[in-house]
């Protein structure tokens, strides 16, 4: 047995008789007796989570920065090349997470596949990015009450919403899923409204505005800044796809993982064309890349190309209408990266990867100490009380952008470890649950743009050479290595070769079966409206 089965073996005991199993493995329980969490989300809340869950502020008003830096090619260059790589990634993770519902997700998988070190590496980059984009989505939040009243300071409007996010979470798995199906959908109603806007806008429909077109892909141009620009935005971009990989950390929260898991993975690909394609094309098409309130310099007040197209066309209140869906979408990121890096904390913890009291669970499921932690990371959103909102934000985007890349091309590594065992042990892909699309072209794209772009990412601080945005994009490169050989060395880890690799921990079957969600009790097929309500 290798050191990550021996660590996921554990069994917490107050939680092996809340319900009793119906067999042997404990598939049908509602509290997973390897990690304590509750298995409570529904197929639609998962859904939902893959479709808008993450979407943020980072979208709407970081997408300005990205604007600004780049021009609006850049930005659909930009979104279309990591919405690929991004693609790539959720084939990679929708056949092993259907596979293996395991919360620890990817760290969990990297001990498997690879080495109990990389697994550690990769837990802990992924940490990094959800406290750097937490801490993003609190600075924005708080801003957008600054500027609607500044009668409370925003350290005071950051305490608020700290401890009304943290009660929140405490309340468990089902009330977080419920709140996010439903803010996901007034984010996507929200997109669609502008995109409709944007139509009418361009095309001369808004009393007293001119039909501008494609007028900014002219004057100021489709590129600010040549190939330097377009560098730039890949940062942005991979942050604003973060969260994409998120349906695997709520795969062990799923009630039914077989059937919710395939369904999500296949709804990103939606994600990535009508919400992050049409938000780069209408952007650009709706605001010019030179304009001023952009860059935001150092004001609390960050501004959203959305905002500033309103603003364009005639309608100067607009600004209040934008900061109110900012603030909706605020409410859902922040619920949603609490929950995404307390979960990757406790799973972490559990298997000796963290600080092993973060690894508890209360006899709800909720994991009471990893939920405090994560939310405490959030307090580095204060910086913005010195810096400047928009400054704040772009040295934390930075610093999260190069983890992205790095655990997404460790992803399709593991993927493409996870094949080669599979194969060794005499398996078909034929026996997969979900087979990724294009394997092994897919995987070894995914491995080798993230690693590139790992490096790139950075490129427009060399000429001229800018030792301080340098330092910020690359920083966090070495830390990978540096994780992963230290532990290495200090607990004498090793590297697994495929036969050695145990392909059967970590499955189990839904609590509701597939059959039961597309078949009824007498065995012939539901109809289409009970299958909806069935799934809800």
């Amino acid at each position: 047995m290798s050191l990550s089965q021996k660590g996921s073996a554990t069994i917490l005991d107050d939680h092996e008789t809340a319900i009793p199993s119906k067999d042997d493995g404990g598939d049908f329980r509602a509290i997973d007796p390897h990690s304590g969490v509750k298995r409570g989300l529904k197929t639609r809340h998962l859904s939902m989570m893959a479709l808008a869950g993450i979407i943020g502020p980072g979208l709407l008003v970081g997408s300005g920065g990205a604007l600004h830096s780049g021009g609006p090619a850049s930005l659909l260059v930009g979104f279309g090349v990591i919405g690929l790589i991004a693609f790539s990634i959720m084939q990679s993770l929708g056949e092993l997470t259907t596979l293996y519902p395991s919360g620890g997700a990817f760290t969990d998988l990297g001990d498997r596949f690879i080495d109990k070190a990389f697994g550690v590496a990769v837990g802990w980059n992924y940490l990094i990015i959800w406290v750097c984009v937490l801490a993003n989505e609190y600075n924005v939040i708080s801003s957008v009450m600054v500027d609607w009243s500044d009668k409370v300071p925003l350290w005071g409007y950051f305490l608020i919403f700290w401890f009304a996010f943290l009660g929140f979470q405490l309340l468990g798995v089902e009330t977080f899923g419920e709140a996010e199906f439903w803010l996901a959908l007034i984010k996507l109603m929200g997109l669609v409204a502008y995109f409709i806007f944007s139509i009418i806008y361009v095309s001369g429909g808004v009393k007293g505005a001119d039909a501008i077109g494609f007028k900014y892909w002219h004057n100021p141009g489709p590129f600010a800044d040549g190939f330097r620009g377009v560098a730039s935005v890949f940062v942005f971009c991979s942050t604003f796809y973060a969260g994409v990989e998120s349906v695997a950390v709520a795969a062990t929260e799923t009630k039914n993982p077989g059937v919710a898991v395939p369904h999500s993975i296949r709804q990103v690909f939606i994600r990535i064309v009508v919400v992050y394609m049409g938000c780069a094309f209408f952007f650009g098409l709706t605001c010019p890349s030179n304009a001023p309130d952009l860059s935001g310099g150092g004001s609390h007040a960050l501004k959203s190309p959305m905002t500033i197209a309103l603003h364009n066309a005639g309608w100067a209140n607009g600004t209040h209408l934008i900061n109110a869906f900012i603030f909706v979408t605020c409410l859902s990121a922040v619920n949603s990266s609490i929950y995404i890096g307390s979960r990757t904390l406790l799973y972490m913890a559990q298997d000796g990867k963290a600080p092993r009291f973060l690894g508890w669970t209360d006899r709800r499921g909720v994991p009471v100490y990893a939920i405090i932690f994560t939310n405490a990371c959030g307090a580095l959103s204060m910086m913005n009380v010195s810096t400047g909102a928009s400054k704040a934000y772009g040295y934390i985007i930075n610093l999260s952008g190069v983890s992205t890349f790095l655990v997404w091309g460790a992803i399709s590594l593991i993927h493409i470890r996870f094949r080669a065992a599979w194969k060794a042990q005499g398996h078909s892909p034929d026996e997969l649950p979900y087979k990724s699309l294009w394997y092994p072209w897919n995987a070894y794209f995914g491995l080798i743009s993230n690693v590139f772009l790992a490096f790139v990412q950075g490129w427009s601080t060399l000429a001229p050479f800018d030792a301080g945005n340098f330092v910020d994009a690359y920083i966090l490169l070495p830390l990978f290595p540096v994780i992963y050989f230290v532990y290495k060395f200090t607990f004498k880890t090793r590297l697994w070769r495929p036969h050695e690799v145990d392909l059967q921990a970590g499955r189990r079957r839904d609590l509701d079966e597939a059959k039961e969600v597309e078949m009824g009790a007498d065995g012939r097929p539901l109809p289409w409206w009970r299958k909806i309500f069935s799934s809800l």
